[in-house]
């Protein structure tokens, strides 16, 4: 028996994964099918099945492709897949390895998701400068959900059981469906209008699919998010799911539930915060005590309080002081303004007052002259540049040649240089010295 001709099934696997691997027309495929079997390894890998009506094959994507899905993938959902086709030759199958993956029929909700999100997020929707606080211990909390279902009854019981004695305001609104997004902002705008002094505002529903949650993600409840006043929290589906109103809320929430448990604290929370300040409180005031006893015991062994003589004597003194330098100041200024009294007593000028005046006169006259003077060479200077222009203008003047016999022809107002220009009984113009003549050629000789 030769044995040479008997193949390990580890070569044939790895001869059939060769072919599959170099055949370009499996290097890029594009399937469209239903998960089913789908499991999510700890390492971040997915495995799972494709299959339709009556097909399937298996399917693996590595966590580095598995990261950009903006979704979350499970048993019965129907996808779009991008990938190659392979052969897994430990256990002799061949499945696609699977680099990208969308809902399938949803994929232009995803695009436009991203589209706002990025539009939204260069505008500074999501800014965390623009984030508002929650208030520890609110008052009044607004919720805008449906009046019915899961979301309602888990944010008001967990409201209640947390903290009973803040009040709750309901204002109901669609969640879903094609007027949810008008209804939304209309109940936002309500909320935030003063009347009902809210201390948070909380804006959710229940989970659902990306069409369920669209009302979340359009552009006026997004800006409507972003122009209240009152801080708000949003609570939108299941922990995965991310709507855009996520990102420009001020505190997002994974859950209904989680977003009550935001928005008011518990009783214990209260009196653990209460026995702190308490405790904060005694200590300052202890602190305060301290200090001015401190202050106190300086005081009363201080040598002024046991000699109270001294500190009149002391403030005496330095009122004597105060009264010296006073009087001094005076003095001085006193003598300064005598000496300015004395000299102007005994200037020329206050002795002589006509001398100021004919100074003043002669300078008056010296001025007028200097004025006459400077206004005449002006006058001359440009009467020379006027001249000189005049000249230059005459010389350049296409007109003055006219007054040493010659004339200008034009016809139809263009001036005729060249007599091929001119036909047999056409009308020119002739311009001379004194008057204009209108002409008809008889005769053009071109020489």
């Amino acid at each position: 028996m030769d044995m040479n001709k008997y193949l390990k099934i580890s070569d044939l696997n790895m001869y059939i994964k060769t072919m599959f691997d170099d055949n370009p027309y499996l290097k890029k495929v594009y399937l469209r099918g239903e998960i089913s079997n789908f499991k999510s390894h700890s390492r971040g890998h997915l495995y799972f099945t494709l299959k339709d009506d009556t097909s399937r094959i298996s399917a693996v994507m590595f966590y580095s492709s598995a990261v950009a899905i903006k979704f979350a993938p499970e048993d019965g959902m129907n996808v779009l897949v991008e990938g190659r086709i392979s052969c897994y030759p430990l256990q002799g199958t061949y499945q696609i390895y699977v680099d990208k993956m969308e809902p399938d029929g949803l994929g232009n909700l995803y695009l436009e998701f991203e589209k706002l999100k990025e539009k939204l997020a260069k505008e500074g929707l999501f800014d965390s400068k623009y984030k508002k606080a929650i208030p520890k211990i609110p008052k009044r909390v607004g919720i805008i959900t449906a009046p019915t279902g899961a979301a309602i009854r888990d944010i008001l019981s967990t409201i209640k059981r947390r903290f009973p004695i803040t009040e709750t305001i309901l204002f109901p609104a669609l969640v879903q469906g094609e007027y949810a997004k008008e209804d939304i902002v209309k109940q936002i705008k309500e909320a935030d209008s003063g009347k009902y002094d809210l201390d948070v505002l909380i804006i959710g529903r229940g989970g659902g699919s990306i069409e369920d949650l669209w009302a979340f993600n359009e552009e006026c409840v997004a800006r409507a998010i972003f122009d209240a006043r009152v801080p708000i929290i949003s609570a939108v589906g299941h922990e995965v799911d991310f709507t855009i109103a996520d990102f420009v809320a001020d505190m997002r929430a994974p859950t209904p539930t989680g977003a009550a448990e935001m928005a008011v604290p518990t009783v214990n929370e209260i009196n653990n915060m209460i026995n702190s300040y308490e405790i904060r409180i005694n200590e300052f005031i202890s602190n305060l005590i301290h200090k001015n006893k401190l202050r106190l015991d300086n005081i009363l062994d201080s040598f002024i309080l046991k000699n109270p003589l001294s500190l009149y004597e002391l403030k005496e003194q330095a009122l004597d002081n105060y009264i010296d330098t006073l009087n001094n100041y005076i003095s001085k200024k006193l003598d300064n303004y005598k000496l300015i009294l004395n000299n102007l007593e005994s200037s020329f000028v206050l002795n002589n007052p006509m001398s100021l005046f004919d100074l003043k006169k002669e300078r008056l006259i010296y001025t007028e002259k200097s004025l006459d003077t400077n206004i005449n060479n002006i006058i001359i200077k440009n009467t020379h540049s006027y001249q000189i222009l005049l000249n230059t203008l005459k010389l350049v003047n296409p007109l003055g040649i006219l007054d040493k016999g010659y004339s200008l022809v034009t016809k139809d107002n263009i001036i005729v240089k060249n007599a091929s220009n001119i036909c047999e009984n056409d009308i020119i113009n002739i311009r001379l010295h004194k008057g204009k003549l209108k002409a008809e050629v008889r005769e053009v000789n071109y020489e």
